[in-house]
């Protein structure tokens, strides 16, 4: 089939490269979000989607909207019969839906209709799944609500961090992607319709959602901090400076306030509602990151001082 592929970040990489090497679809060209600063030098530069797609001399369409007329117009000359979507990163008007006879067909990284939305890994790592997922869809225009073509099963590690939970979902859902491609083509596959039961929501992450609470258990605090790693990114306040937070290990130490900050020779406790959580790396304002304990060492930490 013809494919017209729509993705950013690194995430949709492993599928894209799974779609143009395969031998029985042509992608004939990718939309991806707009060049946009990035690093540190703040340098534009093509999303990690577009570099790959110049590399395999690929078209590359960077509408700043998925309804701008010049795009539709595109698109409806490239005559694509589906378009795969990973992490497009922006809404698809009607209009853009009603062009490929095969429609677009997402991967989302979730056992739909569980965590629909923008970070379904961050928020399965933050409420403790145990079993999460990934699943492809035909995308109408609600939410993640489209019927579903196939879903594949991923174990949630014990550390497991946001990142990479990810990762694996990334490659595992190349795969399914791939598969449902075929068998859309091959006309072996029909999608299902979502129960109406067990719609969960996961909106996009901001930087306040990943300020840590201390008052929280110390299951919660470890599970926050693993949700938000790598992106955004969990912090705390220490001496009215936001510090970052590497994943922090639970501990059966007790004894400690929320917030508490214990200084040993081998590791830096933090006290929670319950018990007591071992920072990792962390990095202040204006510092390199590092070990917690070489940070208390330079801070000089005094006795009841908190994170908060």
């Amino acid at each position: 089939m013809r494919l017209v592929f729509a993705g950013t970040p690194e995430v949709a990489l492993p599928s894209l490269r799974a779609l143009i090497d395969s031998p029985r679809h042509e992608v004939v060209a990718v939309v991806t979000r707009p060049d946009a600063p990035a690093g540190r030098g703040k340098k534009v530069r093509r999303s990690p989607v577009g570099e790959l797609a110049d590399e395999h001399g690929i078209e590359v369409l960077t509408p700043a909207k998925a309804g701008d007329p010049e795009f539709l117009a595109r698109l409806a000359e490239l005559e694509p019969d589906c378009c795969p979507v990973v992490a497009y990163g922006a809404l698809l008007p009607q209009r853009s839906l009603d062009i490929p006879r095969h429609g677009w067909v997402n991967l989302h990284f979730s056992l739909l209709p569980a965590w629909r939305g923008a970070a379904p890994v961050q928020a399965a790592v933050r409420h403790g799944d145990e079993i999460t997922g990934a699943s492809t869809f035909r995308i109408v225009r609600e939410l993640d609500a489209g019927p579903v073509f196939g879903v594949v099963t991923e174990k949630v590690r014990e550390r497991d961090t946001a990142g990479e939970l990810l990762e694996r979902l990334s490659v595992s859902g190349a795969d399914l992607l791939l598969s449902t491609v075929d068998g859309i083509e091959d006309g072996t596959l029909v999608a299902v319709e979502q129960p109406a039961e067990g719609v969960s929501l996961a909106p996009k992450v901001t930087v306040d959602d990943a300020r840590v609470d201390f008052t929280a258990p110390a299951a919660a605090v470890d599970r926050l901090v693993r949700g938000v790693t790598p992106d955004p990114g969990a912090w705390a306040v220490f001496r009215e400076e936001r510090l970052k937070l590497a994943p922090v290990l639970p501990t059966d130490e007790t004894g400690l306030a929320p917030g508490e900050l214990r200084v040993e020779k081998r590791r830096v406790l933090v006290g929670t509602a319950t018990t007591a959580v071992q920072l990792g790396e962390v990095q202040a304002q204006g510092k390199k990151r590092m070990a917690a304990t070489d940070w208390a060492r330079g801070s000089r930490i005094e006795a009841g001082e908190r994170l908060g």
